[in-house]
């Protein structure tokens, strides 16, 4: 923790906590968890507290972004607010200016929609509803941060691991698209300090990893960290559009194809951004691999 973090934090009548929305959810978890050992008090929101199942040194308060006056408790004496969006967009307006009465600062978890890479170009409901909530909280006149990630290292948990523990053929679309992915331990890392240390207002954080892989060459690292050579076979988007029917939602599937369909030719869009404000490097795909590789491992017979 840096020296102006210790004097926001430590001294007599000024442990005000960071108030974490989207707490209970991956990257909520892990940035309390970032907070909790740089020693910052932390409260979270959730609408379900008896559920949450958070450390005992975090506050857990009732709040639901659809009842904006329902978060007034958890507002209280905060300084600084980690901005998740967990809800239709109809209350954000009130939800922002909410914050804005009670607290100076928000670090909101957006998307790359401004980065100039065809990867992060293609139209989409979620980055509008990100520029909008950003064009809130800059109306707001709150002391912001955005944190922009690229893909998720965990994705490739979410789409493949079962097909790998089974030992089958990864069968995917646009095996040549190359991306970045983000360790979402970096993004929480990055997000926590952003949070608590000075010297971050208006930053415009784009997140991601340190080298440009392709969708098959990340199959390929895995497969190299298990010891054993993965199949990939390449689908065409229309087959890759039946596979998933009635399995993930249309509009998510279309994204996706259009963003790895845009980019092929094309490295991925990398940034320093994770070492820029941390310090240390980015985390590589093979290193969340290799902390994840249980999740890949084929099961045992029974």
């Amino acid at each position: 923790m840096t020296s102006s973090a210790q004097q926001t934090y430590n001294e007599p009548g000024k442990m005000q906590p960071v108030l974490v929305t989207g707490a209970t959810g991956r990257i909520g978890r892990a940035v309390i968890a970032e907070l909790l050992a740089a020693g910052v008090p932390v409260r979270a929101l959730t609408r379900n507290p008896a559920a949450a199942g958070l450390p005992a040194q975090v506050e857990v308060v009732a709040g639901d972004f659809t009842e904006p006056e329902s978060l007034d408790p958890a507002l209280q004496g905060v300084r600084s607010v980690f901005l998740l969006w967990t809800a239709p967009p109809a209350t954000a307006e009130a939800v922002i200016k909410r914050i804005a009465s009670r607290a100076r600062r928000v670090v909101f978890l957006s998307s790359p929609h401004r980065t100039d890479h065809p990867f992060f170009q293609q139209p989409n409901p979620m980055a509008r509803l990100h520029a909008e909530i950003e064009r809130l909280i800059t109306a707001a006149g709150l002391e912001s941060t955005f944190i922009r990630p690229g893909m998720f290292t965990s994705n490739a948990q979410l789409w493949w691991a079962p097909t790998i523990r089974d030992g089958g053929v990864v069968r995917w679309p646009y095996g040549a698209a190359e991306t970045a992915p983000i360790d979402e331990r970096d993004l929480a890392a990055v997000a926590a300090r952003t949070l608590y240390e000075e010297g971050h207002a208006g930053g415009d954080y784009v997140l991601t990893g340190p080298e440009s892989l392709s969708q098959a060459e990340q199959v390929g690292v895995i497969g190299s960290v298990l010891g054993r050579q993965i199949p990939f076979e390449e689908l065409s988007p229309e087959e890759f559009r039946r596979a998933t029917e009635g399995i993930w939602p249309g509009p998510v599937v279309e994204m996706l194809l259009d963003a790895w369909g845009a980019t092929i030719g094309r490295p991925a869009y990398v940034t320093s951004t994770v070492a820029d404000v941390l310090g240390v490097p980015a985390r590589t795909f093979r290193q969340w691999v290799s902390d994840h590789a249980d999740a890949f491992r084929e099961r045992p017979a029974e």
